[in-house]
């Protein structure tokens, strides 16, 4: 189903791209203070100006640094901090912004997520789509190809990496993971590369294990749990996710090759 043309009215969307590309540059300006400007940007988000009122306020505006949180994956052993400590702010600011009254705006949500995710991810094309509430570990281990949209509440874990290559989509509430802990002592952490193919589809409330690969133009179906390979144009399904069917647009070769019916 093709989405609705939808776009927003001048001046308002005049004023938020001019917003959204002031923040870019300011975020790619080197002389940049990123966790001053992460400050500024959620006074604004949730209207906290001036001094404080109440130690309550103090709580909130001391919140707004970066520098006083921490996230969970700080406490990760195999965290890179040269990687990690300059995009730290920019995630705390993604998630900030996703916890605030701007957030319900679902255009300029979609805008200034992409705009972040190219300063915060390891790299991500054009035309990429994030809605909201996405989690993901370190950030700078996660690639994504043009046009890809990640959903709503969508766990990346790139403790090891993660490859969204172009098209595809991951569907709400959906998890890919990178890494697996040992069955006899579990403080010993595992790393993967899993894929997610071009043009692939992680359906609602699925999950991809690390080190997986889910092919070309394949789908895993709702629930799915991928243990295993998924080929190009397999429709998997079950926990654990096994291929039942070809897509109606597969090659006539991946019958013969897989023993699927189309």
């Amino acid at each position: 189903m093709a989405n609705r043309p939808l776009d927003l009215n001048d001046p308002a969307k005049a004023t938020f791209e001019g917003w959204i590309a002031g923040m870019d540059a300011r975020i790619r300006d080197p002389k940049t203070d990123r966790n001053a400007l992460c400050v500024e940007l959620c006074r604004g988000f949730y209207g906290l100006h001036g001094e404080p009122k109440s130690v309550h306020e103090e709580v909130m505006l001391l919140s707004f640094d970066p520098r006083n949180t921490t996230l969970e994956a700080e406490y990760y052993s195999e965290l890179i901090p040269a990687k990690w400590d300059p995009i730290k702010p920019l995630i705390w600011l993604w998630q900030m912004f996703d916890n605030s009254p701007l957030n319900a705006n679902v255009w300029l949500g979609l805008k200034f997520r992409a705009m972040l995710a190219q300063h915060i991810f390891k790299s991500c094309g054009t035309g990429v789509k994030f809605f909201t509430g996405i989690e993901w570990s370190f950030g700078y281990n996660i690639s994504i190809g043009d046009g890809a949209t990640i959903h709503r509440f969508v766990l990346l874990d790139d403790r090891g990496s993660i490859t969204i290559k172009k098209g595809a989509s991951i569907s709400d509430y959906a998890n890919v993971y990178s890494h697996w802990h040992d069955l006899v002592d579990p403080s010993i952490v595992n790393l993967g590369d899993t894929v997610i193919g071009e043009g692939a589809r992680v359906t609602y409330h699925a999950t991809v294990l690390s080190g997986t690969k889910v092919g070309d133009h394949a789908m895993v179906g709702t629930g799915g749990l991928v243990t295993k390979d998924i080929g190009d144009y397999q429709v998997a399904i079950g926990a654990p996710a096994r291929p039942r069917r070809l897509k109606p647009d597969a090659p006539a070769e991946l019958e013969t090759k897989t023993g699927l019916k189309r």
